[in-house]
Order: structure tokens, then sequence, then C-alpha cells
């Protein structure tokens, strides 16, 4: 009566404690960690410097105003000799010299190499923006898998707990049989050992599913120690099309952009390279204000300011075949590009249908094992009820309970399963409903 006693006042107080739980269902987790998960900030950062980066003063094609000031002078001990004359000495001549201005320096063609820059650089924060939706989309798949994960283990504690039941109901029938002199001793202490076999796997689910709830927790980026209770199901899209999740996958797949943007990176620099046979022109402007002294010269004080303007061309006639060298590199990349847009575009569509065949395969594991669920209770209900008129030994209904509990565990296991497949069938793709 003890131990009934305490399994039941243990299980009251998970009843309570679920109570006062945060029921948590996955959009709300989706939202709390695309609000607060590192990677998806620093993505998100990077992001903000692709921008910054993308500009035409960065790709060169503004100009440049450099301002400048000097303000020295020196103490000097001196002596001339004239041709006629004395010598003159002059002791501790102290010169000064005071000057500033501002330049400026305009590149107003460069092969159209600054064009290229430019594009290269706004490239390059598509490819950043690419790059944030990857890690939102992974950290959403983790969430996924996380979230599910303490569904599963739930759905474990609670057949888990059923077992324990049945292990009750048999050691009381033991117990009521020995009393009444029609049982065995032996057939007690079996039921205590198998029951106390059940409640040791219970407790250990227990910890599984607390241990899942602190990754989930992690990945939500909040106190890992908060408590919170879940859906009570594993829902799979069962309506996914292969031919569909390609078409979406040749369009929005992360790796895949991300290697035409390289492409397209690759054709840019080759671009930027070719520039150097053209000629640079370049217009360059000043004004400059000067004044010095010096009691040993000519002039004891001089003042100067005023303005300068020019025009600068210049050509790389011969660099010893480096522009060869560069331009042959750059085809080589261009090259290397495209190979890898077609090697991308292999890993997507093999792991896109690998994806799809354990998706395929898992669905029709879930209906197998729930059919196996049915067959499982049914056999458990006959066998619990000839025990208790006694026309079966205890080792028949211990069977019968462990297939009731094998099934039922692998009819999670594949659910979570699907889920998993699913999930990563949509990620490959990059079509992973955020809302959900």
């Amino acid at each position: 009566m003890s131990k009934k006693l305490n399994i039941f006042l243990f299980l009251l107080s998970l009843s309570i404690s679920c109570l006062a739980q945060e029921k948590l269902s996955l959009r709300e987790a989706i939202t709390i960690a695309l609000q607060n998960n590192y990677d998806i900030k620093i993505s998100k950062n990077e992001i903000n410097i692709a921008k910054n980066n993308a500009n035409i003063g960065n790709a060169g094609m503004l100009p440049t105003v450099d301002g400048t000031y000097t303000n020295g002078g020196s103490i000097q001990n001196t002596r001339q000799t004239p041709v006629t004359g004395e010598d003159r000495v002059i002791r501790g001549a102290r010169s000064t010299n005071n000057s500033y201005g501002a330049d400026l320096n305009w590149t107003i063609f460069d092969g159209f190499t600054m064009f290229a820059n430019y594009d290269r650089l706004k490239e390059l924060q598509k490819q950043g923006e690419i790059n944030a939706k990857l890690t939102i989309l992974t950290t959403v798949s983790d969430v996924i898998a996380a979230y599910y994960d303490v569904v599963r283990q739930q759905q474990l504690l609670i057949a888990a707990d059923s077992a324990i039941d049945v292990s009750v109901w048999r050691t009381n029938i033991a117990k009521t049989k020995l009393a009444l002199g029609r049982g065995s001793k032996l057939d007690v202490l079996t039921a205590q050992v198998d029951y106390n076999t059940d409640t040791s796997n219970y407790i250990q689910i227990k910890n599984f599913l607390q241990i899942a709830k602190v990754r989930l927790n992690q990945l939500m980026v909040r106190d890992i120690s908060s408590n919170f209770s879940v859906a009570d199901s594993i829902d799979v899209d069962k309506g996914i099309l292969f031919s569909k999740q390609a078409e979406i996958a040749a369009q929005q797949n992360p790796n895949l952009q991300n290697a035409f943007i390289n492409q397209k990176i690759a054709s840019l620099n080759l671009k930027s390279i070719k520039g150097a046979r053209y000629p640079a022109i370049s217009l360059n402007s000043g004004y400059s204000r000067a004044k010095s002294t010096s009691p040993t010269g000519f002039n004891q004080r001089f003042a100067a300011n005023g303005f300068t303007y020019g025009v600068t061309a210049s050509l790389n006639l011969f660099n010893g075949f480096l522009q060869r060298q560069q331009e042959r590199n750059a085809k080589i990349d261009i090259e290397n590009a495209t190979l890898n847009v077609s090697k991308t575009k292999l890993d997507v569509n093999s792991q896109l249908l690998t994806a799809y065949q354990n998706y395929a395969t898992y669905l029709d594991l879930v209906k197998l094992e729930q059919r196996n669920v049915d067959i499982a209770k049914e056999n458990l209900d006959i066998t619990m009820a000839k025990y208790r008129l006694g026309s079966i030994a205890p080792l028949e209904l211990r069977e019968a309970q462990r297939n009731a509990i094998d099934a039922q565990n692998r009819f999670i296991e594949m659910q979570f399963q699907a889920k998993i497949a699913e999930t990563t069938l949509k990620e490959i793709s990059g079509n992973i409903d955020l809302s959900n």
C-alpha cells in the first residue's frame, strides 16, 4: 500500500506541476528562437556590414579629398662667408614653416573596374542575406526537431506510466491469489521485480524529457531551467510531393543560390582585372597656403597661396606578364565556379531525394506501427482478462505487456522520425514554414 501511495503522490505532484507549466506551441518556440538566437543575431549584423560596404564610394566611384597641415621650424647656428667682406655669424637663428591645404583626386575612368567592384559588392550583400536565411532555416529546423523530441519523450513517458499501471494491477492480482491460496510467492516477487523495472524505465524517460527541454530552451536562448508543456501529438505533413520540393529547391536552396552568386562574382572579378588594360584617367585639384620665416635666407619672410589643377592619365604598358597571368587565373576561377554550381545541384538533388525516400518510408512505417499498436493493445486486453481468470501464466502477461509497450514506443519513434524527415526535406528545399 505504501508503494502505491508513493506512486499516486508522485503522479499527483507531476500533474499539478504540469498545470502550472507554460503551454508552449511550436510557433511560439520558433518565434522566441528567431528573436533571441545568437547565430541569427550575428548573421543579421553581418548583413548590415555587407549593406554598409555596398556603396559607390567603396567601389572607387567618388573623389577623395585629403587635408594637410604642417607646422615646424628649426634653430640653427650659422656662419656665412661671402665672396667679399667678413663672415656673417648668427647663433640661435630660428626658422619657421607653416602650411595647410586640401587636395582632391577623382578617378573618372579606370577601365570599368569601379563598376565591376560595385556590382561585386552588391552580390556580396545578396550572399550575406542568403547566408542569414541559411542560418534561420538551420535554427528553425533545430527548434522543430528539439520541440518534437520533447513531445516524443512526453509520449514515451505516458506509455511508461501505462506500463506501471499494468504492473501494479498484476501485482495486486498476484497478491490476491496468494491470499486466497491459489497463487505463489514467486508470482508476487516476479510481479514486483517487473514493477520496479517499469518504474526505473519511467524515471529514465523522465530524465530524457528534462534534457530535451533544456536543449529546446538553449535554442530559444532563455533560462535553460524554464519548465513548460508541449503539444500532445506529432503532426506530420503527409502531402509533400517530391516534384514540388525539387522545383522549390532549384529556386530557394541557399547553397545553390550561393553557388550562383559565386559564379557571378568570379565573372565580375575577371571584368575588374581586365580594366587594367585600359588607361586610368583622374582629375586632381588642390588649394594650399604656406608661409615661412628664415633669418638666414635671402628672403627672410615668404608667403604663398593658390589653387592647383590638372588631369592625369596612366596606362600600364608592361608589368612582367602579370596582367595575362591574372586574367588566366580569373578564367580558371570562373570555370571552378561553374563546376561548383553543377556539383551543388547534384548534391542538393541527392540530398533531396534521400530525404524524400526517408520521409516516404517513415510514413509507411507510421501506418504499420499504428496497426501494430491496435493489435498489441487488443492482445494485452485479452491476456489481462485471461490472467485475471488464472488461465495463463504471468510470463505470458509480461510478454503481452512488453509487446504493447514496444509497439507503442515504435509508433512514437516512427512519428518522430517522419517529422524529422519532413523537416529535413523542407530545409533542403528552403521551404520551411516559419509560422508553423
